[in-house]
């Protein structure tokens, strides 16, 4: 949430196409090889206005190291996921998973890809990500 005292700053490079930015209410066009620093605590946005518009945003709290969020992990299964490859992807993922990362979407991510290669008992066998999502088990009614 960009209105939380330690969010991220955003810096944004438009490789191609044009872009258009929108920092608290503020209007900036941006064609290609425009850069735009945002600082933290501002409400932004960004859009592509042609086909084929790419920008390249990285981010970061001032002042911290960088801490990956995850997605990074998925990020290597994606094309697997992709291509409908689900039971690859679940394989590589419990792999990933083995090393209990602390990043609750990242056992969601693999837990579709069991449910999608038909492993539905793998699927509901993440206790570290239920855990991290509910805390103790919730009582029985």
């Amino acid at each position: 949430d960009e209105s939380e005292p330690d969010s991220n700053e955003e810096l944004y490079l438009v490789l191609s196409g044009r872009a258009s930015f929108e920092v608290d209410g503020e209007q900036f066009d941006a064609p290609a090889g425009t850069v735009r620093l945002c600082a933290a605590r501002r409400q932004r946005t960004a859009f592509g206005e042609e086909p084929d518009t790419t920008i390249i945003a990285v981010c970061g709290v001032p002042g911290k190291p960088y801490e990956p969020g995850g997605w990074e992990l998925f990020a290597p299964l994606r094309p697997l996921y992709e291509a409908g490859d689900y039971a690859e992807a679940a394989d590589r993922g419990r792999e990933l998973l083995a090393g209990d990362p602390p990043y609750v979407d990242l056992f969601y991510n693999i837990a579709c890809c069991e449910s999608l290669a038909d492993q539905n008992g793998q699927a509901i066998a993440h206790p570290s990500a239920r855990d991290r999502t509910l805390g103790a088990d919730p009582p029985v009614p």
